[in-house]
C-alpha cells in the first residue's frame, strides 16, 4: 500500500481507482491550497502526488519527494507546464497528464467563446440585466456572423481538431497552423498568414517557451478589424495589455477568454475592454468531463505505483 497526496478535493469518485488498488490517500478536509513550503514538507512523505494546474510542482518539490519514497506526480490536467517535466526527469519520478479526456468539453466552450464574442452576447447580456436596455433597434448589437467564414486554429492537437469538426457544422473554412505539416488540408506553414486570413482565431497550443506571448502586439496587428481571438489554451499565450490596446483601439473586433496570464488575476485594462467575454477556466468544468479527468490521473498514478507503464505517462 502507498501514501498518496491529494492537493484539492476531487469530484466524487475520481479516486475511486486510488482506493480500489487500497492506497492510503493523504488530504485535507476541505479544499484549501497547499502553499509551496507545504507541499515541499509533505512531497517527502508520500510515494505518489495528484496535483492540480493551480499547484507549483518545481525542482524543490520533487527534490524533497525524491529524497523521500515518490515515484510519480499524476496531473489532473491535459497541460503540465505547472510541473518541472526537466527536474522530474532528472530525479525519476513519473509525470502524467490526462489527454484525450477534456478534448469534445473543452471544444464545446471554445466554441461558446467564439459565438459569444462575435455575436456580443456579453456586452447584450450586461445591459439587459442592468435594466439598460430600453427596446429592440436595428442598429443595436452589432456583431459578426461566423457561419461561412474562415477559421484559423493555430494549434492542431486533439482539442484544435474538436473545434474544427464543430465549425464544419457552420460551414466554416477551416485553416491551422502548427510547428509541423499536419498532411491535412487547411494548413498553413506561416502564422502570419493564417491571422491576416482568419476571421476568427482560436488558439490550442501548449505553454512552452515558444509559445509565451505568441499573440502580442505585432500579431495582433496582423488580424482583420473584424476578427475574433479566442483562448482556451493558457493565458501567459497571449499578451493580456496588447490585446486590451487592440480592443480598445479596434484593431480586433472582440475576444473570447477562458484563461488568463496571472490567473486569478486579470489585467484591469482586459476587464475594461470593450467587446469581451471573459470565463473563470471552465474549459473543461462538466461533472463528466472532470470526475473522468480526476479517474484518469489516479489511473496513471495507481499503474506507477504498480511498476507499469500508463498511457498517460509524460516522463
Amino acid at each position: 500500500m502507498a501514501r498518496v497526496l491529494v492537493t484539492r478535493a476531487l469530484p466524487p469518485g475520481g479516486l475511486d481507482p486510488l482506493v480500489d488498488a487500497g492506497h492510503e490517500i493523504a488530504a485535507r478536509a476541505d479544499d484549501t491550497p497547499f502553499t509551496h513550503d507545504e507541499l515541499v514538507a509533505a512531497a517527502g512523505e508520500v510515494d505518489a502526488i495528484v496535483s492540480l494546474l493551480t499547484d507549483r510542482i518545481d525542482d524543490d518539490v520533487l527534490a524533497a519527494g525524491a529524497a523521500g519514497s515518490l515515484r510519480v506526480v499524476a496531473n489532473v490536467a491535459v497541460g503540465y507546464d505547472n510541473i518541472d517535466v526537466d527536474a522530474a526527469r532528472r530525479v525519476g519520478v513519473a509525470v502524467c497528464n490526462t489527454p484525450g479526456v477534456l478534448d469534445e468539453t473543452t471544444a464545446d466552450l471554445a466554441f461558446l467563446l467564439l459565438l459569444a464574442a462575435s455575436r456580443l452576447a456579453s456586452d447584450a447580456e450586461r445591459d439587459l440585466r442592468a435594466g439598460a436596455w430600453a427596446g429592440w433597434g436595428i442598429n443595436q448589437y452589432l456583431g459578426q456572423d461566423v457561419a461561412g467564414t474562415v477559421l484559423g486554429l493555430v494549434g492542431f492537437g486533439r482539442i484544435g481538431r474538436a473545434v474544427a469538426f464543430r465549425a464544419g457544422g457552420f460551414g466554416m473554412e477551416v485553416l491551422h497552423h502548427a510547428r509541423h505539416d499536419s498532411g491535412r488540408p487547411g494548413y498553413v506553414a506561416d502564422l502570419d498568414k493564417l491571422l491576416r486570413r482568419a476571421d476568427a482565431v482560436s488558439l490550442h497550443v501548449p505553454l512552452t517557451a515558444a509559445t509565451r506571448h505568441l499573440i502580442g502586439r505585432r500579431e495582433l496587428e496582423l488580424m482583420k478589424p473584424t476578427a475574433v481571438l479566442v483562448n482556451t489554451a493558457r493565458g501567459p499565450v497571449v499578451d493580456e495589455i496588447a490585446l486590451a490596446e487592440a480592443l480598445e483601439s479596434g484593431s480586433i473586433f472582440a475576444a473570447g477568454l477562458d484563461v488568463f496570464e496571472h490567473e486569478p488575476d486579470v489585467h484591469p485594462r482586459l476587464l475594461a475592454a470593450p467587446r469581451t467575454v471573459l470565463l473563470p477556466h471552465i474549459g473543461s468544468a462538466s461533472t463528466a468531463t472532470r470526475t473522468r479527468m480526476a479517474r484518469v490521473a489516479a489511473g496513471g498514478a495507481c499503474a506507477v505505483l504498480a511498476g507499469e507503464h500508463p498511457p498517460n505517462l509524460v516522463t
